[in-house]
């Protein structure tokens, strides 16, 4: 979560470094903010990202407010140890205006996978009473992963038919609703791919 390289807060006068922040999924750039020490030390030890406010000279939480939390998945130090890049997943929009970042971006990525797991997850954070997902999370863990159960079942059987339109179908839904168990278990396909990667480069 936090790399080795360790900030070098002195090298700011007012002891703020500038605190970028990165959507975890779509990779892009959600806003800046400034941390102190002590606003690092609270985004370790919560997990949501809290900075340093300027205009109100305290802690700040993003969200605390709007209920708009960054949960905090990364933590990276720049070469010069006076900057950090925080990676997160927001719970809603962003910005004070409303937009999904301070730069007037649509908070999506070219990748559809990642669009999917941030639909997801807003699904999860802002519940609605039509969402199949919605339902599904409030089911809880089990009842998720029974459902990954059952579509992995229903891949196989029609995997030993030449129905191609049926295998697809069959085969996204499993894809989906493995996805959902990722997110439930607070993981993102990213995770598993890492994994994966690792034992290639082995």
């Amino acid at each position: 979560m936090y790399n080795n390289k360790q900030i070098n807060f002195d090298k700011c006068a007012d002891g703020l470094v500038p605190a970028i922040v990165q959507d975890s999924a779509t990779l892009k750039v959600l806003m800046l903010g400034y941390m102190n020490q002590q606003a690092l030390d609270k985004t370790l030890e919560e997990g949501r990202v809290t900075f340093f406010s300027r205009s109100k000279q305290r802690l700040w939480t993003k969200g605390e407010e709007s209920g708009n939390f960054l949960t905090l998945q990364e933590i990276r130090v720049d070469c010069d140890s006076d900057t950090l890049l925080i990676k997160a997943i927001p719970a809603g929009v962003v910005c004070h205006t409303g937009a999904d970042t301070c730069w007037e971006e649509e908070n999506i990525s070219n990748d559809f996978l990642s669009k999917l797991e941030s639909i997801i997850t807003d699904r999860k954070n802002n519940p609605s009473e039509n969402s199949y997902t919605s339902k599904l999370f409030a089911k809880g863990i089990n009842k998720i992963a029974q459902k990954v159960g059952e579509e992995a079942v229903e891949v196989v059987i029609e995997a030993k038919d030449d129905n191609e339109e049926l295998f697809l179908n069959e085969s996204a839904d499993l894809l989906f609703h493995y996805l959902v168990l990722l997110n439930a278990k607070g993981y993102q396909l990213s995770d598993v791919l890492a994994v994966l990667k690792k034992r290639h480069d082995k």
